[in-house]
């Protein structure tokens, strides 16, 4: 029996990894899959470790990430690691999602929507984690996104109140939050398997929509540029953990929480950044929520409301305008949500709300 499951095992890497045709002309922007796969396992060993050393009660936790850092052998590697991880599987993964909408991948719908599903889930697992640490901007961030919940008609109150474990966040919503963000990263490496698996279903797309008679097999080729772009992307992922290991963290996080003095602003991780800006557009609260919601369903419903079946925005002059421009557009809502709600940021950022909306109108358009 172990020796049939070892042929079958044996089998399915070789179908998946050396013998599995693909696109001959292939570039470099389809190496950020793969690599977000073995970030994710980074992340997974990552967090294992420090889980034997976290202690998820509010009195200790920010102690137990001084603890971590200066006295656990090698414990400020390992949260340098993770922390920085995550910021890279964003990176990565935000260029991953503009590689697919510029060159149309998303009419694999079954792939798109894997994809997409990981996606939200990989935001719900890093912003439990940003709660984690229990520093001044964890606590009040988690107060903010939490209270969006209450939005919801009839039973908003109900659930927010579940998630707290109480009537505010408390050491019961740590508790909760420890629970998913530790569960969460095991969801997304089977859907991970499913997007892959959807992916040689169908195929992957390519830049001049090559006919499936001009492919070459995975290996050796694709693995070999594969494994250079690896060792690159590790290379400044390891330069940023040790020379820089707290640049894409905000100031206010090295301060114990206090519920009693609010930071002058709150604001998220660096990659929520674009859904703050169009969450606090709209001055109703409900309001704000919906649009947030949409500026996510309007990337997953793509497949329905494209018509144009050209595989790539190379050919359309148009396309590639309007590409370019949410690119733009989505740095700047980005920088926009670490300014302060005044003028004249109030009037920009209905600007360029407006225009993020404008994209998928415009493919729903041409």
């Amino acid at each position: 029996m172990k020796i049939k499951y070892m042929i079958i095992l044996k089998s399915l890497f070789k179908m998946n990894m050396i013998n599995l045709k693909s696109p001959s002309n292939l570039s470099k922007w389809w190496n950020f899959g793969a690599l977000l796969s073995l970030f994710m396992i980074i992340q997974i060993s990552s967090g294992f470790f420090l889980s034997m050393f976290y202690i998820n009660n509010i009195n200790y936790t920010f102690y137990s990430i001084i603890n971590i850092n200066r006295n656990i052998n090698n414990g400020w590697l390992i949260r340098s690691i993770h922390m920085n991880g995550a910021s890279f599987i964003f990176i990565y993964m935000y260029i991953h999602m503009s590689r697919s909408l510029f060159f149309n991948s998303f009419f694999l719908k079954q792939t798109w929507t894997s994809g997409m599903m990981i996606f939200i889930i990989m935001m719900m697992t890093a912003f439990m984690g940003y709660i984690l640490p229990w520093g001044q901007m964890s606590f009040w961030g988690a107060t903010v996104i939490t209270n969006l919940l209450s939005t919801i008609p009839y039973l908003g109150n109900m659930i927010t109140n579940w998630l707290w474990g109480g009537f505010s966040i408390n050491n019961a919503t740590l508790l909760r939050f420890y629970s998913f963000h530790f569960i969460l990263p095991f969801m997304i490496m089977s859907l991970i398997m499913i997007h892959i698996t959807f992916l040689h279903y169908s195929k992957s797309n390519n830049s001049l929509n090559l006919n499936y008679y001009d492919m070459i097999s995975l290996y050796p080729y694709f693995l070999i540029k594969d494994m250079n772009f690896f060792m690159m992307s590790m290379f400044i992922f390891i330069m940023n953990c040790l020379l820089s290991p707290y640049f894409f963290t905000d100031p206010e996080n090295f301060t114990p929480s206090n519920p009693l003095n609010t930071p002058i602003h709150i604001q998220p991780e660096w990659y929520f950044l674009f859904a703050y800006t169009i969450l606090r557009t709209i001055p109703n609260k409900l309001g704000g929520v919906i649009a947030l919601s949409m500026s996510i369903i309007s990337l997953m419903i793509l497949p329905m409301i494209n018509f144009i079946k050209m595989n790539s925005s190379k050919f359309n002059p148009l396309m590639k305008i309007n590409f370019w421009m949410f690119s733009a557009n989505f740095l700047m809502l980005s920088w926009m949500g670490t300014q302060p709600i005044e003028m004249p940021f109030t009037n920009i950022n209905q600007l360029l709300t407006f225009m993020y909306f404008m994209f998928f109108i415009m493919k729903f358009i041409y």
